[in-house]
């Protein structure tokens, strides 16, 4: 842990910037729930957002565990604990927030330096001793207590992801009918799928300190199914550890969970031992060493400010005929809004201002004979409208190349400035699992994966995946859908042929962009990733043709 970027991952094209208001301002990691990131609080203060995963967020009965876990893990409140500040497990998808702990990971320690001295490991295991006797005090068991789950702080250990692991492991129990875990940290009793209690962590205490002054898991490596016969059934060789500590982690490691050390027992032994540095504030010179260098967290993300802008010179002069009724209607709405900001006939507009959240929505009326371009439900009832009954050679086309439905001599004159918008064609309810695709031409729906847009969960996650498109989700809570002129900008410089769908829920926004020039916006309507063998998405699509 030399440098902040060994720490701190730049975002990803698909990871959010904001969730639930915690701007986010780099990777801390992944695991089996979900994605960690760094935010900070109002006040300034760091803290790591875990957003969980969309397979398990797909899940109803992880969320009604992962609720439970949460409201327990409120309670929780210890010196040597990461305290859970907020939670949201109704989100789309589920999030918490813990204070952020800067400092290595046990595991990352130990990776670093190798086997920890005989003061650390004392050290450290009465703090995580210490921690778990809060988080017991709170009716929870943590399951999942390993290395990469210890922090190592500047004023001593702090234990993290008490209890939320349980609504994953019961998860994935049900849907498979084994035990999940970390198998070179379990317990006999977790291993064989029994009983899990208060115990369990002390079995696992015991390994994590084994690892720490071993440098290596005290079970060995191989597959798990080797290493978890091993804990059922064999003895471990104690031999390779430190003298000074042999006797506690052998209580802690008792195959009869009755015969082991309680945590009390833990911290008082460990005080013993450590003598005058037990009570030396942020532990003993050595721990220092053990922890590496200090890392500089990043600041907060700024919020973005409001950007006026003053309000275009208005000149009169000839406009042509509004072509149809989007026109009329966007025409209208221009008028209303000019003659609300006139003073007097012909006077110059001056003081008229508007704040960035307003942009958008005036920008689209406000271009001068540009019809406002829709999203797919506006897509729809425009399309309904203008009653389209010339044969079509192109998918939204005439058989002339013209739009669909109308005439031409109702279209603005060539002498109009005003670039031409392409008029969108909408389809619903497509399917997208491991045999169907998506095209660009129609039919759109294929029960191929000939088709333009496929999807697949065989390489590290679920993903949309295309050999003639660009992909970019779009990060938008207004609810009013991506327009064209949107699509365009950002499409601007997309080069990913594969985007992850980490990030993505119902709701979610794609633009897409062919390499025949046309753009799409995808809407996912249904995601289903709980089981990648059977896993589909349900999407609406919106097309416009040679729009890039």
């Amino acid at each position: 842990m030399s440098s902040a970027t060994e720490v701190f991952e730049p975002l990803q094209g698909d990871d959010p910037p904001v969730v639930a208001g915690y701007r986010l301002s780099a990777r801390l990691g992944a695991g089996g729930m979900g994605r960690v990131y760094l935010s900070h609080t109002q006040g300034g203060r760091p803290v790591a957002i875990k957003v969980v995963r969309p397979e398990l967020a797909d899940n109803q009965d992880f969320r009604r565990r992962f609720r439970r876990e949460v409201e327990a893990a409120r309670r929780v409140r210890g010196a040597y604990t990461a305290e859970l500040i907020d939670a949201d497990a109704d989100g789309t998808p589920p999030w918490l927030a813990t204070l952020y702990v800067p400092g290595p990971s046990l595991a990352e320690a130990v990776a670093r330096r190798g086997p920890l001295p005989v003061p650390a490991v004392l050290w450290l295991m009465a703090g995580v001793a210490e921690a778990l006797q809060a988080i017991h005090g709170a009716g929870i068991v943590h399951r999942d207590l390993k290395p990469s789950n210890v922090l190592l702080a500047a004023d001593g250990p702090r234990v993290i992801d008490f209890g939320i692991s349980m609504a994953a492991d019961a998860t994935s129990y049900t849907a498979t009918g084994s035990a999940v875990g970390t198998p070179q940290f379990m317990a006999p009793e977790q291993a064989v799928a029994g009983e899990v209690t208060e115990v369990t962590d002390v079995f696992a205490l015991g390994q994590t300190a084994a690892f720490a002054a071993l440098g290596r898991a005290l079970y060995g490596e191989g597959p798990a199914a080797t290493v978890l016969y091993r804990i059922v059934h064999e003895r471990p060789d104690l031999s390779a550890l430190p003298e000074q500590l042999r006797p506690l982690i052998a209580r802690c490691l008792a195959v009869d969970a009755a015969d082991r050390a309680g945590l009390a027992e833990v911290v008082a032994w460990c005080r013993r031992r450590l003598g005058s540095e037990a009570d030396a504030g942020a532990g003993p010179a050595v721990w220092r060493e053990v922890r590496g260098p200090e890392v500089n967290v990043p600041a907060p993300v700024p919020v973005p400010t409001r950007v006026l802008h003053p309000a275009p010179l208005v000149v009169s002069r000839p406009q042509p005929l509004p072509a149809g009724p989007d026109e009329r209607r966007a025409r209208r709405r221009r008028t209303a809004l000019v003659t609300a900001s006139v003073v007097t006939t012909g006077a110059l507009l001056t003081g008229l201002l508007w704040a960035v959240p307003d942009a958008r929505d005036r920008f689209r009326d406000w271009v001068s004979g540009v019809p406002a371009t829709h999203g797919p439900d506006e897509s729809a009832s425009s399309s309904a409208s203008s009653g389209a009954s010339a044969p079509a050679t192109r998918e939204g086309t005439g058989a002339s190349g013209t739009d669909a439905g109308t005439p031409k001599d109702a279209r603005p004159s060539p002498s109009s400035t005003a670039p031409a918008t392409p008029r969108p064609v909408a389809d619903g309810g497509l399917w997208l699992d491991a045999k169907s695709s998506v095209s660009f031409a129609k039919p759109f729906q294929r029960w191929d994966r000939k088709g333009d847009i496929r999807f697949d969960c065989k390489n590290a996650g679920c993903a949309l995946d295309s050999d003639s498109s660009v992909f970019l989700q779009v990060f938008d809570d207004s609810g009013t859908g991506a327009t064209l002129d949107e699509c365009r900008l950002l499409l601007a410089g997309a080069d990913r042929h594969r985007w992850s769908l980490a990030a993505a829920a119902n709701g979610t926004q794609f633009c897409v962009k062919h390499s025949s020039g046309d753009i799409a916006l995808l809407v996912l309507q249904t995601k289903s990733t709980a089981m990648p063998d059977l896993a589909f998405l349900k999407l609406d699509l919106t097309i416009w043709r040679d729009a890039a």
